[in-house]
């Protein structure tokens, strides 16, 4: 189980662990909103909103851009410095896989991110992470697409076993009632010293 980072009236700001339900989260939280939402393999910090008016102030923020979620990743391969990826990704429903397609049809979306290189190791990059787009598996459909695959990530490609490398590192939002900045980070079970 994961744990509650932060907590008053209006929001909890909680750490998921890997395999942890983002959805299923409310539930086991007396019924707390589930605001964004991280993919069952993937670690790190998600706001929940503990009424609806609190959740709907959060959502609007996320739809206007102001509420920032980072996320670290360590990718396959060497990447040298820091870029912007666009594409047009469609989302397999029936397989729940996605893929970069060449233009906008049905079904299909703008997706936009961009990053910056944190540590170059032997046979990989560790990565920082800011989404433009919240898009399914996107950031890990569009590093794999590049032949980045995120280690662990078996379903786009990584050849390397375990627990896939992305950690939703940092949330920075603004409190939907005082509209103070709030700003949230943990350090990513990949980066950890012990490891």
């Amino acid at each position: 189980m994961g744990k509650i980072v932060f907590e008053d009236s209006e929001v909890i700001v909680y750490f998921k662990e890997v395999g942890e339900n983002s959805e299923k989260l409310g539930e086991s939280l007396n019924g707390a909103l589930v605001i964004h939402r991280l993919d069952l393999p993937v670690s790190g910090l998600l706001v929940l909103a503990k009424n609806k008016k609190s959740a709907d102030k959060l959502s609007r923020d996320i739809a206007e851009s102001r509420f920032e979620k980072i996320y670290t990743a360590e990718v396959g391969g060497k990447i040298e410095q820091g870029e912007v990826y666009k594409d047009i990704l469609y989302h397999d429903k029936r397989n729940n896989k996605t893929f970069p397609v060449k233009s906008l049809r049905k079904g299909a979306k703008e997706a936009e991110l961009e990053f910056e290189v944190l540590e170059k190791r032997q046979e990989s990059t560790v990565v920082k992470i800011r989404l433009k787009t919240g898009r399914t598996h996107q950031i890990r459909v569009q590093f794999a697409s590049r032949r980045h695959p995120l280690l662990g990530d078996g379903k786009y490609g990584s050849k390397v076993n375990g627990k896939i490398r992305l950690c939703a590192s940092e949330v920075s939002f603004f409190h939907p009632l005082t509209c103070a900045k709030m700003y949230f980070s943990c350090v990513p079970w990949f980066l950890e010293k012990n490891e």
